[in-house]
C-alpha cells in the first residue's frame, strides 16, 4: 500500500512537467502569432501624391502629402518627408496615393534633363522644323502618333512628289525656334520625335530635302500604310502623265506615255420639279 501513494506523486509530477512544457509551447507560438500580427499592421509615415503628378513635373507642396504606409510593404526609396520631394521634377507619372520614390525623381544634382528619361532604351530624340500647317495647325502634343510624309523634288524629276518616309512615330515634345527667313527672324515650330537610329538617319536626309509634313493618326491605329508615293499629275485627274523610263527585257530604255483619263461632262435636267443628272462623253455632246 506504501508504493501506491508514490505511484501517485510520480505520475502527478509528470502530468505537470507536461502541462508546463505545453504552457511554455503555446505562450511561445501565441507570442510569435503577435509579433507578426504587429510587424503586419505596423506602419511609417513616408510621402504620396495627393493628387495625379505628370512626368516632368515640378513638384510643389500641394501636390503631395505623407501618409501611413505598411512597413511590410515599404517600396524601395520611399521618402519620410516632403522637403525631400518638394521643387524635384518627376520622371514618372504618379497617380494620387502612389508612393514618391527616389527612383521617379530626377536627380538632386546633375545637368541631366527630363527628356533624357522620355526616350526608350536603344531609340533616339531628333528635333524638327515644321510649320503651322505641318504641324496639324497646332493641335499636335506629347504623347500623339504621327507619320512624317515628304515633299520634295527628286533629282532630275521636274515635279514634286510626296512620300510617307516614317510611321508611327511618338511625338516627345513641341517647341520653337527662332530662324532668318528673306533677313526676317521668324518663329518656327519645332517638334521631337522618338525613332530609332536607322529612322533618325531617314530623318536627317528627308529635313534637307524638302518640306515634313505631319499627319496625326488615330489612338490606337499601328496598321503600316503601304503607299507608293504621288505626284502632281497624278493628283490632278484627266492630265497625261509625262514619259515615263521602263526598262525592257533586252535591258534598253524605252519610253511609254501614261494614257489619258476619258473625260465627262455632267448636265443637270429639269422636268417639271425634279431633277436628274446625266454624264456624257465630250464626243457625245453636240
Amino acid at each position: 500500500m506504501a508504493a501506491k501513494p508514490k505511484a501517485v506523486i510520480i505520475a502527478g509530477a509528470l502530468a505537470v512537467v507536461v502541462a508546463a512544457v505545453a504552457a511554455y509551447a503555446l505562450f511561445t507560438y501565441l507570442r510569435g502569432q503577435e509579433t507578426k500580427l504587429t510587424e503586419a499592421v505596423a506602419t511609417q509615415r513616408i510621402v504620396v501624391a495627393a493628387v495625379e503628378i505628370p512626368m516632368g513635373t515640378t513638384i510643389n507642396m500641394t501636390q503631395v502629402k505623407t501618409a501611413d504606409w505598411p512597413k511590410a510593404n515599404m517600396p524601395q526609396g520611399a521618402l519620410p518627408a516632403s522637403d525631400q520631394v518638394i521643387g524635384r521634377t518627376s520622371i514618372q507619372t504618379f497617380l494620387p496615393g502612389d508612393a514618391i520614390t527616389e527612383t521617379k525623381l530626377m536627380p538632386k544634382e546633375g545637368p541631366i534633363g527630363i527628356m533624357t528619361y522620355k526616350i526608350p532604351e536603344g531609340h533616339r530624340a531628333m528635333t524638327v522644323a515644321v510649320d503651322q500647317v505641318a504641324g496639324v495647325a497646332g493641335f499636335i502634343n506629347p504623347g500623339d502618333i504621327v507619320d512624317v510624309i515628304l515633299i520634295a523634288s527628286p533629282p532630275g524629276s521636274t515635279q514634286s512628289i510626296s512620300k510617307i518616309v516614317l510611321q508611327n512615330v511618338p511625338i516627345l515634345a513641341i517647341g520653337q525656334i527662332v530662324e532668318q527667313k528673306e533677313g526676317k527672324p521668324v518663329v518656327v515650330p519645332t517638334v521631337t520625335v522618338d525613332i530609332t537610329p536607322e529612322d533618325a538617319e531617314k530623318l536627317a536626309i528627308a529635313s534637307t530635302q524638302g518640306r515634313l509634313q505631319l499627319v496625326l493618326r488615330r489612338l490606337g491605329d499601328k496598321e503600316l500604310a503601304k503607299t507608293t508615293g504621288t505626284t502632281v499629275t497624278r493628283v490632278i485627274g484627266g492630265v497625261s502623265g509625262p514619259p515615263v523610263k521602263v526598262a525592257s527585257a533586252a535591258g534598253k530604255i524605252t519610253k511609254t506615255t501614261a494614257a489619258p483619263v476619258e473625260q465627262l461632262t455632267t448636265i443637270e435636267i429639269y422636268r417639271g420639279d425634279k431633277k436628274t443628272t446625266e454624264k456624257f462623253k465630250a464626243q457625245e455632246i453636240k
